[in-house]
């Protein structure tokens, strides 16, 4: 589990994407912030309203359909980094 590794330096940018009303909220949190902390270039994103799974359990709704753009807009940005 990615999480619950020692060492994070080196690894390419991550993308963190959570509900705050997720159980596991605090866990991605933490996970974000060693990410920086190692110097790993991270996006965090915290989502109002969502549980967890919302984007595959929950398609249709405003905050899945909000999670997905920021998901593309961040892929095309990475997309373009060399």
């Amino acid at each position: 589990m990615p999480a619950r590794a020692t060492d994070l330096t080196g690894l390419p940018p991550a993308f963190v994407m959570v509900g705050n009303i997720d159980g596991l909220l605090d866990v991605d949190i933490d996970y974000a912030r060693r990410l920086i902390a190692a110097g790993v270039p991270t996006d965090l994103h915290v989502l109002a309203g969502a549980p967890h799974a919302f984007d595959s359990l929950m398609r249709d709704t405003a905050v899945a359909q909000r999670a997905q753009r920021i998901l593309e807009d961040w892929l095309a940005d990475t997309s373009t980094v060399s």
